[in-house]
């Protein structure tokens, strides 16, 4: 019988990369992971292990050895949801992960309702970009992420993940210009778009999901993007058209159900909305907490649709 917790050794560098990140997220000495992982080498009789450089990558058996023990953590998370489930309590620690403009429009809503409906629970919040926060809920470092994917770009789908729809948030170009006095350009989204080609730009950075939709709309339109700015932080992309410092991509989520303080102008077709969602592992989603979590956020979702013009998901 091979023993657990080496497995979930062997699957966490599987995720993590390296020995070190094993150890950093585990609270362990890198020297403590690596003997435990010879010593289930030990126990299969096989290498499981190869260096590369300085570095180490699984072997095909130990890849297969990982993706049995993915199977038997998913029943373990299964096992643990039978037993909440039947309790009367709601009790223990919910870890949650979520981008910023949900964060700010829709989390402190759901928490409210979890506090007052499961006094008991303890959610925990961490600020974090799908980019990261996705592959951390792989690594079992949190049990929902609240997710985005932009139109033309969906994320992957990484193996024993679910999702579910939470909300369609509407997408606008704005416009360096007050609400007061906008600047009206003529024609249709396409054109609007064009008209701010040589205007300096806010965009979240390289590499995430949100950068590779707007600089693809851009150049659909016909223009490279003189791109000035870079942050995920979307109050400060807001701040920045306020002042007339650059034009932005800006959702609805920007302004938590508030009248916008710059000019709107549509996207072109296809472009208009982004999806908000949930994910969480397979195992763990009837977990009375992640149901309740879920719940608390499309009620969330609907008080802000209430308030704002917002549509949500099916």
């Amino acid at each position: 019988m091979f023993d657990l917790h080496r497995l979930r050794l062997l699957r966490e560098l599987k995720h993590r990369g390296t020995l070190a990140a094993v150890a950093a997220a585990l609270s362990y000495a890198p020297s403590s992971v690596s003997q435990q992982l010879s010593q289930l080498e030990a126990e299969v009789g096989v290498r499981l292990l190869e260096p590369v450089g300085r570095r180490v990558r699984l072997t095909e058996q130990a890849e297969i050895l990982v993706a049995h023990t993915e199977a038997v953590l998913e029943r373990l998370e299964r096992a643990e949801a039978d037993i909440a489930t039947s309790l009367t309590d709601l009790t223990g620690t919910l870890r949650v992960a979520s981008f910023q403009t949900a964060a700010l429009a829709l989390v402190p809503t759901a928490l409210g309702l979890l506090r007052d409906l499961h006094p008991r629970l303890r959610v925990h919040v961490t600020h974090m970009e799908p980019e990261r926060s996705l592959p951390a809920l792989q690594a079992r470092d949190f049990d929902l992420v609240i997710a985005e994917e932009y139109p033309g770009n969906p994320n992957p789908r990484p193996a024993g993940l679910e999702e579910e729809d939470l909300l369609d948030d509407p997408l606008h170009l704005a416009l360096p210009a007050p609400a007061d006095r906008p600047e009206v350009p003529t024609g249709g989204p396409m054109a609007a778009l064009r008209s701010l080609a040589d205007r300096p730009w806010v965009m979240e950075p390289e590499g995430t999901a949100a950068r590779h939709w707007a600089m693809t709309l851009c150049r659909n339109a016909g223009f490279e993007p003189d791109v000035r700015f870079e942050t995920t932080d979307l109050l400060l992309h807001l701040r920045l058209v306020e002042q007339e410092h650059a034009a932005a991509f800006l959702p609805d989520l920007v302004w938590s159900a508030q009248p916008p303080t710059v000019t709107l102008r549509p996207l072109p077709r296809g472009h208009r909305t982004r999806r908000i969602l949930t994910v969480v592992r397979r195992g763990r989603s009837r977990h009375p907490a992640i149901l309740a979590c879920r719940d608390a956020l499309l009620r969330a979702v609907g008080l802000r649709c209430g308030q704002a013009g917002a549509t949500p998901g099916p």
